[in-house]
């Protein structure tokens, strides 16, 4: 069977939060599907520490004489990622084209077995290792992330320009910390002036995620009570 879909879980704009949503989102896919994570994020891959296994390594084994990676498995996720493989401080070291091999090898090598969902983590940009996952990895589905900065948007316009060109069906946008919660009175507070993204960007908003110091250290209590809504939303699209 392999896998049946691949979603791409990209923001041209870095620092977004994509990663966190793309951990979260799989999160809430497993508990009712086969899902795996790739990390393709070659300039700062973050799964493996959301997840807190950055002490440990895929298992690597020879399969029809090819060198196979067995992925770690973690809250019910398959994880691979270029975190595992790199050391932190050579990624920037590496041009476009030995970047991009990497990623394809990456996902190409990995024992995925059968799965329903395999999310891939995009690295920022719109350049070389980008394109490789857009057009190599050739993704079902891909699902923007964006705040409401203005240069977010921006960013996300390109992307979405990007994805179009490439055939790539796009799910919708997450408005990624969008607020925060008043410890003291439990209010809601707007980080950003209110953009009326849906207009901007011309795209779905598929859910909106508070600023919080929950989901980035990843607990999946939390995760719930954020996600729930928009992973009915994302599967309402892609089912």
């Amino acid at each position: 069977m392999g896998i049946k879909q691949i979603i791409a879980i990209a923001s041209a704009k870095g620092g977004v939060g994509k990663s966190t949503i793309c951990t979260n989102l799989a999160f809430q896919f497993s508990k009712d599907f086969n899902v795996g994570i790739l990390d393709a994020d070659i300039y700062g891959p973050n799964q493996h520490i959301l997840l807190d296994v950055s002490e440990s390594k895929p298992e690597v084994k020879i399969i029809d004489g090819k060198k196979s990676f067995i992925p770690i498995k973690v809250n019910n996720i398959l994880l691979n990622s270029m975190g595992f493989v790199l050391d932190d401080d050579k990624a920037a070291m590496w041009r476009g084209p030995m970047l991009s091999g990497a990623i394809k090898q990456l996902k190409e090598l990995t024992q995925w077995g059968d799965l329903d969902y395999l999310f891939i983590d995009m690295p920022p940009g719109t350049g070389d290792a980008y394109l490789t996952v857009a057009s190599e990895l050739k993704p079902n589905y891909v699902l923007l992330v964006t705040s409401q900065s203005k240069l977010a948007v921006k960013d996300t316009i390109k992307s979405k320009s990007m994805f179009e060109r490439l055939k790539i069906p796009i799910i919708g946008v997450i408005d990624n910390m969008s607020y925060s919660v008043s410890f003291q009175s439990g209010e809601v507070v707007p980080d950003f002036s209110p953009i009326d993204l849906e207009h901007e960007i011309g795209l779905k908003i598929l859910g909106s995620i508070p600023r919080t110091k929950e989901l980035t250290a990843f607990n999946p209590e939390i995760s719930s009570n954020f996600f729930e809504t928009t992973y009915n939303e994302v599967l309402q699209i892609i089912e």
